[in-house]
């Protein structure tokens, strides 16, 4: 077991690192090196994974670690997505380096993405609606100025505009629903909320089922999920590509912890099913935001927006964990599921984090955004190509890195939860994306050059973040094996 305060360590690691920066760029204001910037915030980004994985695999926490009576909890899920939090904010903040070195406000640029990762971070420790709240808006408001980081892009800010405007919507919604649980329960802490659930449905089925119903909303526009997704396509294409991997990966996986935390803690589905069956809701949620994102992404002819949609349909497998909780097979069968989840979260946060920055190399070289813009770039740049070729095929579920096993736990988990057509449509929706991405590896490998292209420059931070996430993807192939344990027992605790 470990001390109160120690287990504020991981988020206790961003926050000062953000710290550490506000004073670097304090004392000389806009000179500071591109490397001590990137280098603190990739130091602190490290620490918080280390310290994470470390509480995590060893058990430290497998009991939960209340603080502040209640309002935060340090448990084997929360350490299992800041390590998630601290591994794709490591990578971008490297990535980062190459990507805004000759752009102004670069230290602004990494407290931002630090104070979002600590928004993060704290979101997957949250046991009170009032701190699920502070905390996602934490990480979302530093979130707003990275997408519309670049200035001078009209894409950028118009991406960054809409991501604003739709997001203080989901927030507002997202508050109203917690005063409306709170009028019908007369408490924020979710495991009072959960004592309470079952006479707040019964004596008040309309206010209390309609605030459990504005909340899944406002978490659902957190994980880009249809018909909540509208902003990400535009946000991710118009944004730096380095954040653009940092929102579909970490943020998402933030918004599905919180998502975890409130329904299977606050609202336990026995206790709500009177006012609201919400694993109903998640059902239809995941099939369409499946089948969208995946039929969206098909008919893309530029690359980024087709991560972008390609990231919703990744939302709607990680959905399954929380659709696939009919009782069918009992705890076990429910924590299975929830579980793969969890693991389908980490593998994604490798190898979509690597296919954006891969973006970002091509946007680093003035290459171009479309499918043909790659054509030939493999007799360039064969490193890189092959990285991207791993991602490409992992995320589409093939045998090359952990995206494979980790859509294996989530499909056979559905089965066994008796939602069977669940994992048959998911089934369906990974071969149809296998179809755009290998459209990125044909035009690297197999279709002729486009005459005249140079590279004359090969940045080394963001090749090394982006083989750096190929490895890891791939390690995960056999290496999932690691945080199984530790996934299936943090959904068990919830569960």
């Amino acid at each position: 077991m470990i001390a109160g305060g120690l287990a504020l360590a991981p988020a206790g690691a961003f926050v000062l690192a953000a710290l550490a920066l506000f004073v670097i760029d304090a004392f000389s204001p806009g000179k500071t090196s591109g490397g001590v910037l990137a280098g603190v915030s990739a130091f602190g980004a490290v620490g918080a994974l280390a310290a994470s994985g470390v509480f995590l695999l060893s058990g430290a926490a497998s009991g939960g670690i209340e603080l502040f009576g209640g309002q935060l909890v340090v448990d084997g899920m929360s350490l299992l997505f800041t390590f998630i939090f601290g591994s794709v904010t490591a990578l971008v903040a490297v990535a980062s380096f190459d990507y805004v070195r000759e752009m102004p406000h670069r230290a602004e640029y990494y407290m931002l993405i630090l104070l979002a990762a600590t928004g993060m971070s704290l979101m997957a420790s949250a046991n009170s609606l009032a701190v699920a709240f502070v905390s996602l808006e934490l990480a979302s408001l530093p979130s707003y100025a990275l997408v519309a980081y670049l200035k001078g892009n009209r894409g950028s800010v118009e991406g960054g505009l809409k991501y604003f405007l739709i997001g203080a919507l989901s927030s507002a919604i997202l508050v109203y629903g917690i005063s409306l649980v709170y009028a019908s329960t007369g408490s924020l802490l979710l495991s009072d909320v959960a004592d309470a659930a079952g006479e707040a449905a019964a004596t008040y089925p309309g206010v209390f089922g309609t605030g459990v119903l504005m909340i899944i909303g406002g978490l659902a526009f957190k994980t880009a999920s249809v018909p909540f997704h509208f902003w990400a396509p535009d946000a991710y294409e118009g944004a730096p590509a380095p954040v653009s991997a940092f929102l579909s990966s970490a943020s998402k996986a933030a918004g599905f912890v919180l998502a975890f935390r409130i329904l299977l803690v606050g609202f336990p589905i026995q206790s709500v099913v009177g006012a609201i069956d919400w694993v109903l809701v998640f059902q239809i949620l995941a099939v369409l935001t499946m089948t969208i994102g995946n039929f969206a992404a098909a008919t893309q002819e530029r690359v980024k927006r087709m991560l972008a949609y390609s990231s919703i349909g990744h939302a709607g497998y990680v959905l399954i964990g929380l659709a696939a909780l009919t009782g069918v097979g009992g705890a076990s069968a429910g924590a299975t599921v929830l579980g793969a989840s969890m693991l389908h979260l980490l593998v994604y946060g490798f190898m979509n984090t690597g296919a954006f920055l891969f973006v970002a190399l091509v946007e680093h070289w003035e290459i171009g955004r479309t499918f043909e813009d790659y054509n030939g770039l493999a007799r360039q740049a064969p490193l890189a190509c092959v990285a991207m070729t791993v991602f490409m095929f992992s995320l589409a579920g093939l045998p090359v890195g952990g995206g494979f096993v980790s859509k294996y736990y989530l499909f056979a988990g559905a089965v066994g939860a008796g939602v069977w057509w669940l994992a048959l449509v998911g089934a369906i929706n990974s071969a149809l994306s296998l179809y755009y991405y290998s459209r990125v590896v044909k035009a690297m490998w197999i279709e002729e050059p486009i005459e005249g292209r140079t590279i004359a420059h090969y940045p080394t931070a963001l090749y090394a973040a982006v083989l750096t996430a190929a490895v890891v993807t791939v390690f995960l192939l056999p290496g999932l094996v690691v945080f199984d344990g530790a996934a299936f027992d943090a959904a068990a605790a919830l569960l």
